[in-house]
């Protein structure tokens, strides 16, 4: 138990769920299509590991998941959450006494995510219309964690973010029975390879997104880590150490919506010889939205960490400014009338100040989306 691969095809997880296929697999949990033998239907089960310390992270998981089912019920919002089904304990068969259960999470099936769509549509991005309709969607899901919930999800990015049709061919095509990690190690090209080739721009404007995996999610009131989020989509506070909020979800779906426009990350850093992948990090933050006002790089007792003094990095002196406008002009196909309103857009989501930084709610009424 507590392995890597804690099931198997064909394996009863209890009385009700059945294993059909592994959909993925990542450093905490398993996740399923399974067979609902009492509802006849598909759902999605996300088999914790069952190692020591991870009992604790379930808890509250499943607590947090609780909170959004009742206040979905009682709104009858939050339709862009991941709906959590049920939740039970399971104790594989063959294994020694002492071993741990694992906690599975019980979901509806969805489609893949965002990360499988954009696939070999890296070069250009995906299509205005659906990046719009999609972050509409990904903003509704925050507004209701972030007012209603008292969530903070810390790990938006493009995998956590599910793909759901309404129409029925969509319906057949979503639920895949390769996860793209898994595609794209077989290279599977031509008619029926890669979701991002296989649908048209009609076909997207078709589809729904949810936010999914509340496994590194907290409260508003009650951190859990200091540590959140992954690196490309980590907040600048985050990244410095200090206190985080739910503006530090807004920083990453500013993040998200670049990577879905154009294709490509807007930070994606690197560790060199002298220094690491953050101080890269802090390094490219600079580079494209300026020096980092004193009383947020300083108010950190191990700020140190990163700067020599105000303005000035430790380990990184060659920095090579440029504009987010410069940025989006050398990306093929941008226009001058497409380009402006999209950084207007972005900005408020990136400020450095985690109070001034646009909210979930502000980002919906921004121009730009309903252009």
């Amino acid at each position: 138990a507590g392995g890597h691969h804690p099931a198997r095809e064909g394996e009863v997880f209890n009385a009700r769920y059945q294993a059909l296929h592994k959909l993925g697999c990542g450093a905490f949990a398993t996740v399923w299509l399974c067979q609902d033998t009492r509802r006849k239907k598909h759902v999605a089960v996300k088999v914790l590991k069952s190692r020591e310390g991870f009992a604790e992270a379930a808890q509250d998981e499943v607590a947090l998941l609780r909170c959004v089912s009742s206040m979905k019920k009682k709104d009858q919002a939050g339709e862009n959450i991941v709906c959590l089904l049920d939740d039970f304990r399971m104790i594989r068969e063959n294994v020694t006494p002492d071993s741990l259960p694992h906690a599975c999470l019980v979901f509806e099936a969805l489609g893949p995510s965002l990360r499988c769509l954009m696939g070999d549509r890296a070069a250009q991005g995906l299509p205005l219309p659906f990046v719009k309709k999609s972050l509409q969607q990904v903003l509704a899901g925050l507004h209701f964690l972030h007012q209603r919930c008292r969530i903070i999800h810390a790990d938006i990015k493009p995998e956590n973010v599910l793909l759901c049709g309404r129409d029925k061919s969509l319906q057949r095509l979503l639920p895949d029975t390769l996860d793209c990690v898994q595609r794209t190690e077989l290279r599977l090209k031509g008619p029926g390879g890669d979701l991002g080739n296989r649908l048209e721009e009609s076909d997207l404007m078709s589809i729904d997104v949810k936010i999914a995996d509340l496994g590194s999610a907290c409260w508003t009131y009650k951190p859990f880590s200091k540590e959140i989020q992954t690196q490309p989509y980590r907040a600048l506070e985050v990244l410095l150490g200090l206190d985080y909020g739910t503006p530090a979800d807004i920083w990453s779906t500013g993040c998200l919506a670049f990577e879905m426009a154009t294709g490509e990350r807007l930070f994606d850093p690197q560790p060199g010889k002298y220094f690491s992948r953050d101080d890269d990090h802090v390094a490219r933050i600079i580079e494209l939205l300026g020096r980092i006002p004193p009383q947020i790089a300083f108010s950190w007792n191990k700020s140190t960490k990163f700067f020599s003094r105000p303005g000035a990095l430790l380990r990184l002196s060659r920095l090579c400014p440029r504009s987010l406008h410069s940025l989006l002009r050398d990306r093929p196909g941008w226009t001058q009338h497409q380009l402006a309103p999209f950084a207007a857009f972005l900005l408020p989501a990136l400020r450095y100040t985690p109070e001034r930084r646009a909210t979930a709610a502000q980002c919906l009424q921004h121009a730009w989306l309903s252009a």
